[in-house]
């Protein structure tokens, strides 16, 4: 059985692109986002931490050693012991920093949940369909509202929760590699709080391309939002995590 902090470092390959000395080089996303210069998370047993690749080495050496002392770092709420130590270090190189921390959730696959739904998962004849028909109309309102211009925005694998038609919420791989994959999740405003959301996580973790892969969810200490499909998902803290950019 895999222990949490191997989760948590498989979740560490699963966001970053790595050098390979094991630093970050970039966020894995198709936008090629750069990556936070330091990551950390924790779980009950210990904490897993990465440095971008462009913090000077002097610097990255002092933040590890910090970092390998660091109490495990699991709480529902604050930061590190260390995070005003990471600043003022990562500062030498950068006038401007944002700290911000998150909660790390194991997915499980084929999670159950009553669907009142229509959920279309990318890789099936219907979520082909939805495609094409999203090319040649555009993105529905509610979508591009958040962001989504193209469906190519939709981050293949992701599963869709519609209703009368319409989508209310997609589920979509943030992130993913060979190991891993993390949730992205996005609602139209007029459908929140109905519950579409978890819909849609629910069927994204049936898709049978995630099969191999562990899961994760990520997000915002201060999304409540977010920490609400938790809730009605069921879901297992695995850590919490820190970004410093």
């Amino acid at each position: 059985m895999i222990s949490d902090i191997e989760l948590l470092g498989i979740d560490y390959r699963t966001l970053f692109l790595l050098a390979a000395n094991g630093r970050i080089e970039r966020e894995n996303d198709p936008d090629r986002s750069p990556g936070p210069r330091f990551w950390l998370a924790g779980c009950a047993s210990g904490n897993v931490f990465g440095i971008r690749a462009d913090v000077a080495n002097e610097i990255a050496a002092e933040i590890g050693s910090i970092a390998a002392s660091e109490p495990p770092f699991a709480s529902h709420d604050g930061f590190p012991r260390h995070i005003e130590r990471y600043v003022a270090l990562l500062g030498k190189q950068a006038s401007e920093l944002r700290a911000t921390s998150g909660l790390i959730y194991e997915l499980p696959h084929s999670l159950r949940h009553e669907s009142r739904a229509r959920l279309i998962g990318s890789e099936s004849e219907e979520g082909r369909a939805l495609h094409r028909t999203l090319c040649d109309r555009g993105m529905p309102e509610g979508m591009a509202e958040l962001g989504f211009r193209v469906v190519s925005d939709f981050w293949p694998p992701w599963c869709a929760a519609l209703v009368d038609g319409e989508i209310a919420s997609v589920a979509f791989a943030a992130r993913i590699c060979d190991v891993g994959a993390e949730l992205g999740l996005a609602t139209a405003a007029k459908f929140r709080g109905q519950g579409f959301a978890a819909e849609a996580v629910c069927g994204w973790s049936h898709l049978p391309v995630l099969a191999s892969r562990r899961l994760f969810y990520s997000t915002d200490q201060a999304n409540l939002a977010s920490r609400r499909v938790v809730s009605r998902l069921g879901l297992r803290f695995l850590g919490a995590s820190l970004r410093i950019s």
